[in-house]
């Protein structure tokens, strides 16, 4: 019997659960390896912030996959890997052998220049983590009748929690008892056309958000700009770029220059080829794209096509990431920004779109009883 190990319960693994439901693979025992019972879908977390969502509508239960697909599922984090001797090493569970393995296992936020905060950090990643710390801050802004918060990072991701926060404290408080600022860096959505940038500019005023360009650590009071100002403030959202696990680097995979898993067209890795990876935890090196999570969704199909081509012996398959991507930034309430290479639009029809967009991708893990499948649908 052949061992699979399933590393981290990502978006591109549950493809290969929802795979392994539909047409088993003889001969083959699985193992899902996650800290975690449930993914929960980040596109639709700042609509969850916002409160438009309950947080049930924004995860997709494994244990439903997991016995549809029969796979054992171990509930335990991954803290290390012996590729020479083809071992997982788990924090509780012990040793994990396998014959191939597949890592989407997601990436860590890079807060360390903020961890001098006076403030209570909360970083967005894990997500699960996140969910509690927001749920908790915001009792803590209803107990204190006002809030000032800081969004550090002038991504996609800053800007959509730095709305959805805004629009739920404001429901919350009163906005006269609010403030929001949003840190941005160098730039405001670097690698964005200037038509969205205008417009999430124009968005971000409108909703009295303000943004401060320039660099931010961590100081008693808040944060410390590179100018010397120093911005106090009772809460910190770190969507500040990410870093690899620490375990990585013991591994024995061949890493790329940002420290992730260096893998090759069919998200094969360069150096050993029965691993695979997908998600953020891979970077991509003949075809490189941003850690999105379009692209780990994008990359399930494949992944699981050559998870079991790997099992038989046989070449992966290959597989190109779209160059670009279309955006749907939620705002805050029920309105969204779209973006598509140099085109951008907004309003509520962009929001209704969204929605729609996200709330189909997500059946697809509300699994039929009879049948043990769901639809099958990706986000945009």
């Amino acid at each position: 019997m052949k061992q699979l190990v399933l590393a981290g319960g990502g978006h591109a693994h549950l493809h290969v659960l929802k795979a392994l439901a539909a047409h088993p693979w003889p001969g083959v025992e699985v193992t899902l390896i996650s800290p975690y019972a449930r993914q929960i879908y980040s596109g639709m977390l700042p609509g969850w912030m916002a409160g438009h969502y309950r947080l049930d509508q924004c995860a997709a239960a494994l244990g439903p996959l997991l016995k549809a697909a029969k796979v054992r599922f171990i509930q335990d984090s991954v803290s290390g890997l012996n590729a020479r001797r083809r071992v997982i090493h788990t924090l509780h569970s012990g040793d994990v052998a396998y014959d191939v393995l597949s890592l989407d296992t997601g990436a860590q936020v890079d807060a360390s220049c903020l961890a001098a905060t006076g403030a209570r950090l909360l970083a967005i990643r894990p997500i699960e983590s996140f969910v509690v710390d927001w749920t908790q801050q915001v009792d803590l802004f209803k107990q204190a009748g006002k809030a000032r918060l800081a969004v550090v990072g002038g991504g996609a991701a800053g800007v959509e929690l730095a709305l959805a926060a805004r629009y739920r404290l404001n429901l919350e408080l009163g906005a006269d008892n609010v403030e929001v600022i949003l840190i941005t860096g160098s730039d405001l959505l670097p690698g964005h056309g200037p038509g969205i940038v205008r417009r999430v500019t124009h968005t971000l005023a409108r909703r009295r958000i303000e943004v401060v360009r320039g660099y931010a650590a961590g100081c008693s009071s808040g944060l410390l700009l590179s100018d010397g100002t120093t911005i106090p403030v009772d809460c910190v959202i770190a969507a500040t770029g990410v870093k690899p696990a620490a375990w990585l680097a013991d591994s024995r995979l061949a890493l790329a220059q940002d420290g992730f898993i260096a893998v090759q067209d069919g998200q094969q890795s360069v150096s050993h080829p029965e691993v695979y990876a997908a998600g953020d935890v891979a970077s991509r090196i003949d075809a490189p794209h941003a850690k999105s999570g379009v692209y780990a969704v994008r990359a399930g199909p494949v992944l699981a096509s050559n998870l079991n081509r790997a099992l038989k012996g046989l070449t992966p398959l290959g597989y190109q990431p779209q160059k670009r991507s279309l955006y749907l930034l939620a705002t805050g309430p029920r309105e969204a920004i779209l973006s598509w290479g140099g085109l951008s639009a907004s309003g509520g029809w962009a929001w209704k779109w969204k929605d729609w967009i996200d709330r189909r991708f997500m059946r697809q893990y509300d699994l039929n009883p009879e049948t043990g499948m769901g639809e099958e649908h990706e986000p945009a």
